[in-house]
């Protein structure tokens, strides 16, 4: 696509204020949560220098988000998703307040901190979902993966700018970045509120039990969809590095908060400039190789972190990650949103954000875990080879998606 239609495009949709106020919502609750754990995470290691309750952050997300996404989904179908979203960052906000009010009284314990961390769970079981089917409905026509790219990229830049003034913020008091977490979140709330849907969605089915995992079936019948989900969530679960980088930034890389801040935003800015690279340069042709491929990449990057004792090689390697991470995640992000109707978009995007959910907060499980067991290093680097097997194994199990050639063909 010639960049000057790229370019008139982003234009378009800068100039249309509800896909705007969506966009700028979603990056600062994004940039709140990545600031929340580097800041939670290297508390609670301060606390008690434990790999294994570092991967408990992940489990405790996990669990609220796991028993109420289908929920959630439901919900922001029946309900009007911008107020279903408010709702969650409101509740992000208070839990933020209490974080930042029980570390500066000093009463703050680490059972305390995982409460918060539960809240922030089951809040993003309602407001993950509610933000995905809130886009397709604030984009003109025959926008929408435009759209998506754009929304991806604030994410990405969120990811990016997050981390590093979490990290900046607690290096110069504990308090204040959870005290900039809530501001950020109440002035998403705000943005959220402004929004006028283009297309809002009519659907209102009665919550009965087949509705209410009606996604399940949806994506179990679409082998595309399903392929790249379960390996997005096989890869990430194994390759799950991320929960372990507060004792690589200490204790391997002798590094503070502030290196923790920039570690963790590290593949973030890879994903960004993959995103701008796939705006310009679509994939045209082997698409389902290619995703394969970026997972294998995704493994071997993070072997190398896993072996790395250097700070410029780590964050070379986390770059990687990022990078080879987001072309699964533009392929699955296309998938579901242009093969969803409308008024399933909320229990399909649960779906979803369940797999997503279940790489990333199961995976910080199972890193902590096997560091206890066996040592940081030697679990990400069976992180990494685990998530190269995976991508061989599906490529066997799903030759459909394997074979894929063209976006277009399954955009139908």
């Amino acid at each position: 696509m010639p960049s000057e239609i790229i370019a008139g495009s982003a234009r378009t949709l800068l100039r249309h204020p509800p896909f705007v106020y969506l966009v700028l919502g979603r990056g600062f609750s994004s940039m709140a949560f990545q600031m929340g754990a580097v800041a939670m995470g290297w508390q609670i290691y301060a606390m008690t220098s434990s790999a294994f309750d570092l991967g408990l952050i992940g489990v405790a997300q996990f669990i609220p988000m796991a028993a109420l996404t289908f929920i959630g989904g439901h919900a922001v179908d029946r309900y009007e998703r911008k107020l279903v979203l408010q709702l969650c960052q409101i509740a992000e906000a208070m839990a933020a307040i209490f974080l930042a009010w029980g570390t500066f009284a000093g009463w703050l314990t680490v059972g305390e901190i995982f409460a918060a961390v539960v809240v922030l769970g089951g809040s993003r079981a309602f407001g993950s979902p509610a933000s995905a089917a809130l886009l397709p409905g604030v984009v003109p026509d025959g926008m929408l993966q435009k759209g998506t790219a754009i929304s991806n990229g604030a994410f990405q830049t969120a990811t990016i700018i997050g981390p590093a003034i979490g990290g900046f913020a607690y290096a110069i008091s504990p308090v204040l970045p959870y005290a900039l977490m809530a501001a950020l979140w109440l002035l998403a709330t705000v943005l959220n509120g402004l929004i006028q849907m283009d297309r809002p969605a009519v659907a209102k089915e009665p919550p009965t039990l087949a509705s209410l995992f009606a996604g399940v079936g949806f994506v179990w019948h679409n082998p595309a969809i399903l392929g790249t989900i379960s390996l997005d969530l096989f890869a990430v679960l194994l390759g799950g590095a991320t929960a372990l980088l507060p004792i690589y930034a200490r204790d391997i890389l002798h590094t503070g908060p502030w290196g923790l801040g920039i570690l963790r935003g590290a593949p973030a800015v890879g994903s960004l400039l993959m995103t701008i690279w796939v705006a310009r340069h679509a994939m045209e042709r082997r698409v389902g190789m290619r995703m394969f491929q970026a997972v294998i990449v995704f493994g071997l990057a993070t072997t190398v972190f896993g072996i790395s004792q250097y700070f410029v090689l780590s964050l070379a390697a986390l770059f990687v990650m990022g990078a080879s991470d987001t072309v699964s995640v533009i392929i699955r992000t296309s998938l579901v949103q242009l093969r969803t109707p409308d008024n399933m978009r909320g229990r399909v995007g649960a779906v979803n954000y369940l797999f997503i959910g279940a790489s990333n907060n199961l995976g910080e499980f199972e890193s902590g875990f096997t560091a206890a067991l066996l040592g940081a290093v030697p679990a990400v680097i069976l992180g990494g080879i685990g998530s190269v097997a995976v991508a061989l194994l599906w490529m066997k199990l799903f030759p459909s998606l394997r074979d894929m050639e063209r976006m277009e063909a399954y955009e139908k």
